[in-house]
């Protein structure tokens, strides 16, 4: 990848939905090359934008699960949890015979949940369900290891979008707008009228609506081999309860963190990171992360393979936009709590 390449990404991570006008503006390029060059990136399985439905606004409980289960078994596991709709984040690690992803439940139909599957699948040997209780989330805390970062002036340029003080619901006659913004979340107000049969103001200002009332958000999948960075892990960090908040910032502010949460169980601060080759992650792991005063133990569990991030699918190491509607509309209200084995 390119310069330019690379900083188009830096303007997406802050806002996946910015103009090709406004990106090419800040990066002082034509609207044209911006809109060739995300064009490219998308083809190659580099990058995808989607928009997703917040646990919250829907009801559910957000998990990370760990499941050991027979080696030759894995790959199998990990596909079918790949496929279902309320599952993200599927790896394979411990050299084959570990599977780690982040499960959604619904407290009122816990009998559909993988968490209820699991205990009677005859390949897994036991697993371990983790809660999110609290996610660092902001601007502040994307994921920026990129070289060429903007300059502070070019920053300045791209806001992101203001959160309003008041959650926006999620209503039944967002399932369609929500299906079109999880298959193409850079889905012009034109095309999405044009699928909902919405007229465009209407759209636009429930987009907005969804947007900055905290109901759902923009997510900017990558494909880190595709720029160069090859070792991806699961941090688990135990740290002295008082200083959780404190150490969870800092964890959440270093420019390698893509994730960091405070979670249930006894290692209860987790990280996710990407970095260049292991020698950057055990540089990582000893001078920013074993630096930080409360941080008592640090589990690190490279990934092996990734078959599938927020709500794309990856194959040899290149994001595939998703063909099934279940799939593709991963997003949606209903196909999310449903579910499916």
């Amino acid at each position: 990848m390119e310069r330019l390449d690379r900083q188009i990404v830096h303007c997406l991570l802050r806002d996946g939905r910015l103009a090709f006008r406004r990106i090419a503006e800040v990066l002082d390029v034509s609207e044209q090359t911006v809109a060739r060059r995300y064009r490219g990136m998308h083809a190659d399985g580099a990058i995808r934008v989607h928009v997703a439905a917040n646990e919250q606004a829907l009801g559910l409980r957000r998990w990370f699960v760990r499941i050991q289960c027979r080696p030759d078994a894995a790959w199998t596991l990990a596909e079918t949890l790949a496929a279902r709709a309320d599952v993200s984040w599927v790896s394979v690690t411990s050299g084959g015979s570990e599977v780690i992803c982040v499960s959604f439940s619904d407290p009122a139909r816990v009998d559909r949940s993988v968490l209820h599957r699991l205990p009677r699948t005859s390949q897994v040997l036991n697993f371990t369900a983790f809660t999110v209780l609290h996610m660092y989330v902001g601007s502040a805390t994307k994921w920026l290891a990129f070289d060429d970062p903007l300059t502070s002036e070019q920053a300045s340029l791209v806001t992101t979008r203001p959160a309003k003080a008041s959650r926006t619901e999620i209503r039944p006659d967002d399932e369609r707008l929500l299906a079109e913004l999880a298959a193409d979340g850079r889905a012009t107000v034109t095309a999405l009228s044009r699928a909902t049969g919405l007229p465009q103001s209407r759209v636009a200002t429930r987009v907005d609506e969804l947007l900055t009332g905290g109901a759902a958000h923009v997510a900017v999948d990558l494909a880190p081999a595709k720029f160069g960075f090859d070792a991806i892990a699961y941090l688990w960090l135990t740290v002295l309860p008082s200083a959780i908040d404190e150490t969870g910032r800092a964890v959440s502010l270093m420019p390698e963190t893509t994730f960091t949460a405070t979670v249930s169980g006894t290692a209860n601060l987790l990280a996710t990171v990407t970095c260049r080759d292991l020698e950057a992650l055990y540089t990582l792991v000893t001078s920013k992360i074993g630096a930080l005063p409360a941080i008592r133990q640090v589990e690190v569990v490279p990934v092996l393979h990734r078959l599938k991030q927020g709500g794309t699918l990856v194959r040899h190491d290149r994001l595939v936009t998703p063909l099934s509607p279940a799939v593709a509309h991963a997003g949606s209200v209903t196909s999310v709590r449903r579910g499916w084995w």
